[in-house]
């Protein structure tokens, strides 16, 4: 489908934007499922300047939905209204700071982990497990093999709906499990992260376990979202998936990894429906056999075709 062209609107309103618009962009490519329909406007800034002009002079009535790497992302077949704003280059710096590390929203957190293992920097490893970029993990609290983005957050630059730039402490934030309460309209920039002396062959070492671990247990060569549901209070969701008989269930070219059944992947034809459907239909045979309610670890966006 296609929506309204906003170009027009951009070119009256914005006339010192920087960045790169595009109308009815289509955005399967930009997610790793490879599904989804078009964005009415998708727009990359140049900077967090470029950011915040966007937004300010972005009509209210247009929905802003920011999205990173794709990695824990349903696009929905029917695309998504109003503007995606996605950060590229003028947001993929990484800077070493001492002890401390600098990464703009859009480095993805395997090259934070080495970077900090090459600076000799000890508890950042954990990063190397975590799908995405920076953006996403402040987000969601990101979390990998017993750390989480909270552990190591010293604060985070974001820019609100109304083109406003704020610095949030890790307080700010009030991370919980895979949770971020600071407002759903900031567009997170960057991240101040700590991290400890350490030794840079250790840290390597930590590293390879990390990424043996993962090729070894996950669907990492197929077309995934990631975790798909979060673990409840004293459980695992793979757990509970597999005790419903889930795990291999497929709807049309969607299926439950037979390798992981916390993963949902896409053997290569699927629609974002026939996922979302499928995650749906295992949610509802978990509550039926476990009696748990397994709830969404996935963002999902956009409307349905």
């Amino acid at each position: 489908m296609a929506f309204p062209d906003l170009m027009p609107l951009l070119k009256d309103a914005m006339p010192q934007l920087r960045g790169r618009a595009l109308a009815n962009q289509p955005l399967a490519e930009l997610t790793w499922f490879r599904v989804g329909g078009p964005a009415q406007l998708l727009f990359m800034p140049d900077d967090e300047a470029d950011l915040a002009y966007f937004l300010a002079h972005l009509p209210a009535e247009f929905a802003v939905t920011a999205v990173g790497l794709g990695s824990n992302l349903i696009v929905r077949d029917g695309g998504v209204p109003g503007a995606v704003v996605r950060l590229g280059r003028g947001f993929n710096g990484i800077a070493v700071e001492d002890t401390r590390l600098r990464a703009g929203a859009a480095m993805p957190d395997v090259k934070v982990a080495r970077t900090a293992q090459e600076a000799g920097l000890a508890g950042l490893s954990f990063m190397r497990g975590i799908p995405g970029a920076v953006g996403g993990a402040l987000r969601m609290n990101g979390g990998a093999y017993g750390r989480e983005i909270k552990d190591v957050l010293i604060a985070a630059r974001a820019v609100d709906r109304r083109g406003r730039v704020h610095v949030l402490s890790n307080a700010d934030m009030r991370y919980t499990y895979c949770h971020c309460g600071a407002p759903d309209d900031y567009i997170f920039t960057e991240a101040l992260i700590a991290g400890e002396p350490g030794d840079a062959k250790v840290i390597a070492a930590e590293m390879e376990k990390i990424t043996e671990a993962r090729e070894s247990t996950q669907p990492v060569k197929s077309r995934t979202g990631g975790s798909t549901f979060k673990n409840p209070p004293g459980c695992k969701a793979w757990q509970l998936i597999d005790a419903a008989g889930c795990r291999g269930l497929s709807n049309g070219a969607a299926q439950v990894s037979e390798m992981h059944c916390n993963f949902l992947i896409n053997r290569g034809s699927a629609t974002a429906a026939e996922i979302e459907e499928l995650g749906e239909l295992v949610r509802r045979k978990v509550e039926e056999q476990c009696g748990v309610k397994l709830e969404w670890e996935i963002a999902r966006i956009g409307v349905a075709a």
